[in-house]
């Protein structure tokens, strides 16, 4: 499953750790995350993420 990078902060969405802190479960991919999930570090929306190489 690819990785997505918040493009503020830098903090990386690894599908295999999910954010279980915030209400996403380990092996979510990113298509599947909350449209109203917000990067944990910074608060930006899922919007400010990009694919991450």
């Amino acid at each position: 499953m690819k990785k997505y990078k918040c493009d503020v902060c830098g903090y990386v969405y690894d599908p295999e750790q999910g954010d279980p802190d915030n209400g996403v479960d380990l092996g979510t991919a990113w298509e599947d995350v909350p449209a109203g999930w917000i990067c944990p570090l910074c608060g930006v929306g899922k919007d400010e993420f990009s694919e991450d190489e």
